[in-house]
């Protein structure tokens, strides 16, 4: 073997290796994380969080979400297209993760406005304005109160909802059980306890898919 086919073939079973070491070390982590979801069950569902569909649907999408991320009003949609697809087999429940500066804050109106039974109304008119409040990654609350007027809430009622005790509490809560989960950014999303094994609506497409097809 002359040294130029021996350095492609050196240089080919060094990229398998590698790809085959990528791939087992990707296999491992999505193992662990759902390792960490089956541990930690109460922290990936808690009874108050906003949900959406079947109550006793087979398939539980769990969501931790940021009102200012981009991807999050990207997938939304996508999401509640994928529940249309399958009616009474899909639950949604979303929980808080306000990692961008300033999101805490327009969480807790957000959970306000849940009080009011006007989650979602909410958390779409924020999805469709976010251009308008979240400069630079940053949430600013002040620029939320045109956002939200042609709503119908009662707007005294979720200022002294979003400022409670409570409130602050749940946010917290969330948050606590994020990094429980190891949840380091936004969207994340658990299907009936399992973690993506990689980013993307595809991928979480397929694992819906795979639950509904084990639920038969």
């Amino acid at each position: 073997m002359n040294p130029k086919t021996l350095f492609v073939s050196v240089a080919a079973l060094l990229v398998l290796a590698f790809a085959g070491g990528s791939y087992f070390y990707k296999q491992q982590q999505t193992e662990a994380a759902a390792q960490l979801a089956a541990q930690n069950m109460q922290a990936l569902v808690r009874d108050g969080a906003p949900s959406f569909g079947n109550p006793d649907a087979p398939v539980h999408i769990v969501e931790f979400f940021d009102p200012a991320c981009g991807t999050c009003r990207e997938f939304y949609p996508l999401v509640k297209a994928l529940m249309a697809a399958n009616p009474d087999k899909i639950r949604l429940s979303l929980r808080y993760a306000p990692f961008h500066p300033g999101s805490e804050a327009v969480v807790k109106v957000l959970e306000a406005a849940h009080r009011q039974g006007q989650f979602e109304p909410t958390l779409r008119a924020l999805f469709a304005a976010q251009n308008s409040w979240v400069i630079n990654h940053t949430s600013y609350v002040d620029r939320i109160g045109p956002v939200l007027e042609p709503l119908g809430l009662d707007m005294a009622r979720l200022q002294n909802d979003a400022n409670a005790p409570d409130v602050a509490t749940i946010v917290a809560r969330d948050l606590l059980d994020a990094k429980t989960l190891n949840v380091t950014m936004t969207p994340e999303y658990f299907v009936n306890g399992k973690p993506l094994p990689s980013f993307g609506f595809e991928q979480l497409k397929t694992l819906v898919n795979e639950a509904l097809a084990n639920s038969k």
